[in-house]
């Protein structure tokens, strides 16, 4: 059976991509959203908020309530976060209800920052370490500070509790989502874990020729930076180990450094290198890193055991994977460039591991079958 699905919100490409495989399987899908900012993923429907003041936010009020009376009749409406627009989270509870009243079901999905994985980090042993805590200390700077007063204490955490107290299902994305739904008693019955979806390559790139490549047959290595950032994604670390290891060892490697580019022109840049240094505070690789290891890119980034664990993976080991310290980071950085035959492997393991787990068509049957369970009851 058809499905009429509305997509709401966006991270990192996540909807645009589940769009792509429900789509070819014969579902009627929108997409809907912002772009997710300075990024600008493909959508259907523009909900970008322009700047300006008073005038700019009434006529953004009446472009969001005119789209919404279209978000009607849908089978299934999947929110991106609890804050699925751009607007303030006391703002954002209405158009919440107008979806609940005029569709059959609504999805919550846990991929990024709210209050439940704000409130795992914060406990102290969920993880051994994340973007809030290491072992039993609290980390305490500008940007985690501000996500645990708007997200733990502030209207944002009590959206988000409302919304997934009163959603017929949450999905998570990764596993730390997934661990921090899953430790609230009243939500496990709710929630499923099913894994990012990405459209794998069908030539990855550890099949060109590597003298075409930017480091002339040496590692290249690319890391990104969301200027304001670095500290919560953990770049100014891994940049400055990156750094001594290419002052060390110039002719064995080389650096590309982007800084907050566009997705298309991010794809572009990727397809010029062979490791991406991705997040550094993560057990598992998001979407940046995932995209990456779909091109036959290396990721040094999170790849804990539990990582391979729920994805039931006992084979493939393509991800470096990196504690938080930065003295671990370049031992490993070290280790890429003086053995590039590991670099290869790992490559090849990447893609491999990218089209048996996340491959878009897979991962958009597991949502309609989770869907079709909740649409059933």
């Amino acid at each position: 059976m058809s499905l009429k699905v509305l997509l709401l919100g966006e991270y990192s490409n996540v909807h645009t991509t589940l769009a792509e495989g429900l789509r070819a399987l014969g579902h009627e899908v929108t997409v809907a959203s912002d772009g997710d900012g300075w990024k600008d993923y493909p959508r259907d429907v523009d909900l970008r908020r322009p700047d300006g003041g008073r005038l700019a936010t009434l006529n953004y009020y009446i472009h969001l309530w005119r789209w919404f009376r279209e978000f009607r009749g849908y089978d299934v409406v999947q929110l991106i976060n609890p804050v699925f627009l751009p607007l303030k989270a006391e703002r954002i509870w209405p158009f919440y209800r107008y979806l609940r009243k005029h569709n059959r079901i609504i999805v919550l999905g846990a991929f990024g920052m709210d209050y439940y994985y704000v409130k795992a980090c914060l406990d102290c042993h969920t993880f051994r370490y994340s973007d809030f805590n290491f072992g039993q200390t609290v980390r305490h700077y500008s940007t985690a500070d501000a996500f645990r007063r708007d997200w733990y204490e502030g209207p944002k955490g009590r959206l988000c509790q409302h919304i997934a107290a009163d959603c017929d299902g949450i999905v998570a994305g990764l596993y730390e989502y997934w661990a921090s739904y899953g430790k609230e008693a009243e939500l496990k019955d709710k929630l499923t874990f099913i894994p990012f979806p990405i459209k794998a390559r069908s030539v990855p790139m550890s099949s060109y020729p590597a003298a075409d490549r930017m480091g002339e047959g040496h590692p290249s290595f690319l890391i990104g930076i969301q200027r304001g950032k670095e500290e919560y994604k953990g770049t100014d670390v891994m940049l400055r180990a990156l750094e001594r290891v290419a002052a060390e060892m110039p002719d064995k490697c080389h650096v590309v450094k982007v800084e907050s580019v566009p997705f298309a022109e991010y794809r572009r840049l990727l397809q010029g290198c062979d490791v991406l240094l991705d997040q550094l505070y993560s057990y598992t690789p998001a979407m940046n890193a995932l995209e990456a290891m779909a091109q036959g890119l290396v990721v040094v980034s999170g790849g804990e055991p539990e990582n391979y664990e729920i994805l039931g993976e006992s084979q493939l080991r393509p991800i470096v994977n990196v504690l938080p310290d930065e003295q671990d980071v370049y031992r490993k950085l070290r280790a890429l460039a003086e053995h590039p035959e590991d670099v290869e492997r790992r490559k090849r393991e990447s893609a491999d591991y990218v089209r048996r787990h996340h491959d878009h068509l897979k991962v958009a049957k597991k949502y309609v079958a989770y869907w079709q369970t909740l649409l059933d009851k």
